[in-house]
Order: structure tokens, then C-alpha cells, then sequence
């Protein structure tokens, strides 16, 4: 990030700093998607080496649908709490 990019009032320490929370925010956020959809769409007892076509389909719909609602929230927020238009 170049220095004059660099909204007013920020100076570099700070922009580094807000660059390393959203980057730990981002990388727990990939830790909890990965999780959650692992936990609910892989099988306990590993019948096969590779997911089957059932799981693919089921991480695939879990992660859609955990983006989908993590853009909601994201928006909810950045608008004050009110619900998107």
C-alpha cells in the first residue's frame, strides 16, 4: 500500500494495522466456513479417500450459502443494522 493512497488522517503504522486485523478476520472467518461445512457434509467414518458426489454438492451449497449470509451481514452492518434493501 503506497503512502499517498493512504486515506487522510491514516498514517502507515495504522494502515498496517488495520491491514493485519482484516487479514486475521479473514483467515478465522476460512477457518469457521471450513469447519462448519466439513462438520456438516463430510462423513465421520471415511468410507473413501475423495469427497463422493453428495458431499461436493453439500460444501458447495454450505459455503454459498455461509458467504451469502456473511455478505448480509456485512451490509446489515455497514448500514446501521437496518436489513438491505
Amino acid at each position: 500500500m503506497a503512502a499517498n493512497n493512504l486515506p487522510a488522517g491514516i498514517d502507515k503504522e495504522q494502515a498496517f494495522g488495520m491491514a493485519e486485523t482484516e487479514m486475521e478476520y479473514r483467515v478465522e472467518l476460512f477457518n469457521r466456513l471450513a469447519q462448519t461445512c466439513f462438520n456438516k457434509c463430510v462423513d465421520k467414518r471415511y468410507k473413501e479417500s475423495e469427497l463422493n458426489m453428495g458431499e461436493n454438492t453439500c460444501i458447495d451449497r454450505c459455503v454459498s450459502k455461509y458467504w451469502q449470509v456473511n455478505s448480509m451481514i456485512g451490509q446489515m452492518l455497514g448500514a446501521g443494522g437496518r436489513p438491505p434493501m
